[in-house]
């Protein structure tokens, strides 16, 4: 590749990076400018460092696949050539019973059931775009609600009477929920509101909700025992991560790098 002395991404000078080499081979900035999209970051120059980064850790893994696989072979299938390379040269220990213990123990919060809800609702439809028949419903539900005040047993049969949706033919139930079951304006109320009747409709982009919560049943750790595979590969992952950044700047200590540290993100930026 030609050395170019200014890196500067298309149509926008703002972005620039001083010149970036992995040995003899320089990264094209319009090769970074092409990464950045499958780099989703705050800004576009961190998009942009992370893009140059995950360049520089393929070109450093494509020229050690070269010298220990032989040029044929990684040209040939460069992405099995890489495959082939760190399997050879990372070496990561399975993590025993005790290290998942304390894993466990200093992170409880991780693992959790979610906390679910018995709910029952009943959906006065109104398009958003609709003021009047917002208006409607939401006085609608109003007075419905003023009514279940006085005689709750009758929820199934208002629901049934009213709601528009499926649900009102089990009297509004919509079974047990877990937090992202159901509409995000719903899904945020239930986090909050108490047991029993809701005392105002909630809105959402389908109308207005009357909303009976019959049960909450709180999130509840789980025993090590139920999540232990999921500890172990999770301690897995955290050394392979560990392997890999050490491997990888050892690498860049060997072949040269300019322009660019690789430091702490090393390891998650090809693992993503």
């Amino acid at each position: 590749m030609q050395m170019i002395d200014t890196q500067i991404l298309p149509d926008d000078p703002s972005l620039a990076l001083p010149p970036i080499t992995v040995g003899n081979t320089s990264i094209n900035p319009f090769d970074i400018a092409s990464e950045m999209q499958y780099h989703g970051a705050d800004s576009p120059e961190t998009a942009q460092l992370e893009a140059a980064r995950a360049l520089v850790i393929r070109e450093l893994l494509r020229q050690e696949a070269e010298m220990t696989l032989g040029r044929e072979a990684t040209h040939n299938d460069e992405q099995g050539a890489i495959s082939t390379l760190l399997d050879q040269a990372l070496t990561t220990p399975e993590p025993d019973d005790e290290a998942c213990e304390r894993y466990f123990q200093a992170h409880r919060d991780r693992f959790c059931t979610p906390p679910r809800y018995q709910v029952r609702h009943v959906l006065l439809p109104a398009a958003p775009d609709d003021q009047n028949a917002r208006d409607e419903m939401k006085t609608l539900g109003e007075s419905l609600l003023t009514e279940l005040a006085e005689h709750p047993e009758r929820f199934d049969e208002v629901a049934m009477r009213h709601s528009a949706c499926p649900s009102k033919e089990t009297g509004g139930s919509l079974g047990e929920l877990s937090p992202g079951q159901t509409v995000p304006e719903l899904d945020d109320a239930l986090k909050h509101l108490p047991e029993g009747l809701h005392d105002r409709p909630l809105a959402s982009r389908y109308g207005w909700h009357l909303v009976q919560l019959d049960q909450r049943l709180e999130s509840e750790t789980l025993p090590l025992e139920a999540v232990i595979d999921r500890v172990r590969h999770t301690l897995r992952e955290q050394a392979t991560r560990r392997a890999l950044r050490h491997y990888l700047l050892a690498l860049a200590e060997a072949i040269g790098v300019t322009g660019i540290a690789l430091d702490d993100e090393a390891g998650g930026a090809l693992m993503q």
